[in-house]
């Protein structure tokens, strides 16, 4: 089960996940105890969080070999938001479908060079479950009213 802290609830925190394509940042320890931190797309169901990658990416051996996580949404954006928590990460084999899905959100469609590269068939994808633990959120718009609207971005 989940734990909510911060700005907002589990429905705030889920609609925001949903919403959202800002890619998630995952850290992990490398096996020498070392912090590795990774960017990749994400979809949100069911209360996890689903990414795919390939298989033979680093991050696949670090989190095989702890699966412990911490995790970042955020906007780079003024009014700044997101979440950040912790979570256990599993892996499976099913990692293409779910690329399929994050090519659709991400890059809404498969007729890119970019999507055709990522979804061929010599691929080997695999799927990263992130089951978060802890989420505390945050949301700075009414904190920093029209501090964004100079241009500044």
């Amino acid at each position: 089960m989940t734990d909510y802290r911060g700005t907002w609830g589990a429905d705030e925190v889920e609609t925001f996940l949903r919403e959202t394509t800002i890619p998630v940042r995952i850290a992990t320890h490398r096996p020498d105890g070392s912090l590795w931190l990774v960017t990749l797309w994400y979809r949100y169901r069911d209360g996890v969080l689903e990414c795919a990658t390939q298989a033979s990416a680093d991050v696949v051996r670090f989190l095989r070999n702890d699966r412990d996580v911490a995790f970042d949404i955020s906007t780079n954006r003024i009014p700044y938001r997101g979440i950040r928590g912790n979570g256990i990460a599993t892996i499976s084999d099913d990692g293409k479908p779910v690329l399929r899905d994050l090519v659709e959100r991400y890059l809404g469609g498969d007729d890119s060079s970019l999507a055709r590269w990522l979804l061929a068939d010599d691929r080997e994808e695999v799927c990263i479950r992130l089951e978060p633990r802890e989420i505390y959120s945050w949301d700075y718009g009414d904190r920093m009213g029209d501090a964004g609207t100079s241009g500044a971005n």
